[in-house]
């Protein structure tokens, strides 16, 4: 049961002829599809290598513990064995961010998720400032970021940012790289 093509169309029987002659000797095709019954296989280095970076990137943030720093008024701290002249050249601006994370809309949960990672990015990309905005709002983050970055082996030292960089509503932290050999030198 053919059908009259040109009768169908706007196509003028030039053009009919012109695409019959082009497709003249094309066969049909069997449309197939592999699927695979177990997923392909990773090597046990790169398999390694996936989980040592997930686990560097996920940090866990108590929201049990509860630092000996005061939430309510300037935030400010170092961690111990560090020089405490780094809050004052938080506080004065001697340091510019690399990184700014903005945790605006965000819950503590999800927060805690973003500042593990911001601070595995600033480590992977050697920034040694990075500025994290909290916002005022309700308050529940301006409280609970300084008490999770206070935990983290790697931030040194916090300060409630300049003005410049969020004022009361964010804070800046400085990370502790790992010393390369160029700056050993």
């Amino acid at each position: 049961m053919k059908k009259d093509i040109s009768s169908q169309s706007s196509l003028s029987n030039d053009d009919i002829d012109l695409f019959r002659q082009t497709i003249t000797g094309a066969k049909v095709f069997k449309q197939d599809t592999h699927r695979f019954d177990t997923k392909p296989k990773v090597s046990q280095a790169k398999q390694f290598a996936q989980q040592k970076k997930q686990v560097e990137s996920e940090f866990f943030f108590s929201d049990e513990y509860i630092p000996d720093i005061d939430t309510n008024s300037t935030i400010n701290y170092v961690q111990n064995g560090h020089d405490s002249f780094l809050a004052k050249q938080l506080r004065r601006g001697d340091f510019a961010p690399d990184l700014t994370l903005d945790l605006h809309g965000l819950n503590k949960e999800r927060a805690k998720d973003e500042l593990a990672g911001l601070i595995h990015e600033c480590k992977k990309q050697h920034y040694y400032c990075a500025c994290i905005v909290h916002g005022i709002g309700e308050r529940v983050l301006k409280h609970k970021v300084p008490q999770y970055l206070v935990q983290h082996p790697d931030v040194i030292a916090m300060h409630q940012a300049p003005l410049e960089y969020g004022g009361r509503g964010a804070v800046l932290i400085l990370i502790d790289l790992p010393q390369s050999d160029e700056f050993r030198r």
